[in-house]
């Protein structure tokens, strides 16, 4: 398995100027390989090849006193920009012919100096390496701090440095790592996931929701006035901007960091883990579109199942279809209909639910009966077709 280990980086201001010179070449040689092919399909010329794109854009373009400028950074860096624009292409043309499954992946698209996000990537053949006092040494670049918060578990195949809109400069290394299975548990978990609580499980326990945009909503509120009050194109608009996209950071931190803690609890304590599909992206053109991407519910599931893949533990989604809430977990009645607002109801059958834990049961038992068993078989048979003895009854039967 391939995981991602992120470090802060630390880049004197040499570094940084360096970095800045790094991530415009990048930059260019992306926005000149799309023109290349934009022009040629415009002119109804041939698809130009990955091979003689390189050609053009680095190779040839290097010679040219417009673009010689190329030759300060890193090859490497060059060659990896073009394969992000060659991969761009290729999932598009995938999304085109219907052979990459999802929503429609949109045309490539120039890349702006103004982008809050601006990264570079470099291979083992740029021969980037960690010193032995803890600095990442980059090529043409130099050696920059880093502050380690844990050892890699092997040798990173790749490093990507990437400075965010709160200029953090971070090292995102690309490290394989082997399995991990933990002991073996009987423990099962059932997750329903909330905005009244961030997730509520099949054994009665509740996470409250942290609301992390809504508790920061005042300071952000008043760090985005300052900002329009500013005159555009000034250093003091470059401070307040610089504000904001701090108390941002803070709020996505503070995010990550609790999904991630909560997430390896449940993965360490139970055996196998269902949680329901969600559509969050439905849910997103709702009124509660803002309180549902503050939950932050597609990372916190993405996260349990990576964890539960590495540790072996077993991970399922549910059909969002599934009546999880009006389904009682005694009797197996569907109740007709169960607004938002009903936080509790009683059953025909005289049991009293919550309707979050309810549902956090009613999601590990449809978990359990859809697994496979040792054999390959579903726990729950599914419908076949019946013998021609069976088909129909016989004469005189009641």
């Amino acid at each position: 398995m391939r995981l991602r280990y992120n470090v802060r980086l630390y880049p004197t201001p040499g570094q940084c100027r360096a970095l800045a010179r790094a991530f415009g070449c990048a930059r260019t040689v992306f926005n000149d390989g799309l023109c290349t092919r934009r022009q040629a399909h415009e002119q109804g010329l041939p698809y130009v090849s990955d091979t003689e794109l390189s050609k053009r854009v680095i190779t040839q373009a290097k010679r040219t006193p417009e673009r010689a400028w190329l030759g300060e950074v890193s090859a490497v860096v060059l060659q990896q920009a073009l394969a992000d624009l060659n991969t761009a292409f290729r999932v598009f043309f995938a999304s085109l012919t219907g052979a990459r499954k999802g929503p429609k992946a949109a045309r490539p698209r120039f890349r702006s100096r103004k982008d809050s996000r601006q990264s570079i990537r470099f291979t083992r053949n740029a021969r980037f390496a960690i010193t032995a006092g803890g600095r990442l040494r980059l090529p043409k670049i130099g050696d920059v701090a880093v502050r380690w918060s844990r050892d890699l578990p092997a040798e990173p195949s790749s490093v990507t440095v990437i400075k965010d809109a709160a200029d953090r400069y971070f090292a995102s290394f690309v490290v394989e790592v082997a399995d991990e299975p933990l002991p073996e548990t009987e423990s099962e978990v059932g997750i329903d996931l909330g905005l009244s609580h961030f997730a509520v499980l099949s054994d009665g326990r509740k996470v409250a929701n942290p609301r992390f945009l809504r508790r920061a909503e005042r300071r952000l509120r008043k760090a985005q006035q300052a900002l329009s009050r500013k005159e555009k194109g000034s250093n003091n608009r470059s401070k307040a901007r610089m504000k904001v996209a701090r108390a941002h950071a803070r709020v996505a931190d503070a995010r990550r960091d609790f999904t991630h803690k909560l997430s390896t609890v449940i993965v360490r304590e139970n055996q196998a883990v269902y949680v329901e599909d969600l559509s969050v992206k439905g849910l997103g053109r709702t009124r509660l579109a803002k309180s549902v991407y503050d939950a932050g519910w597609g990372r916190f599931t993405a996260m349990l199942e990576y964890k539960a893949a590495r540790y072996g533990r077993t991970f399922a989604r549910i059909d969002r279809w599934f009546p999880s809430s009006k389904r009682c977990s005694e009797c197996g009645a569907v109740a007709e209909s169960m607004p938002l607002n009903v936080r509790e109801w009683q059953c025909p059958c005289g049991v009293v639910h919550d309707r979050d834990v309810n549902a956090a049961i009613n999601i590990l038992a449809a978990g359990r009966a859809e697994r496979l068993n040792a054999c390959g078989a579903r726990v729950r048979p599914g419908s076949g077709l019946a013998r021609r003895e069976e088909a129909g009854s016989r004469r005189g039967a009641a």
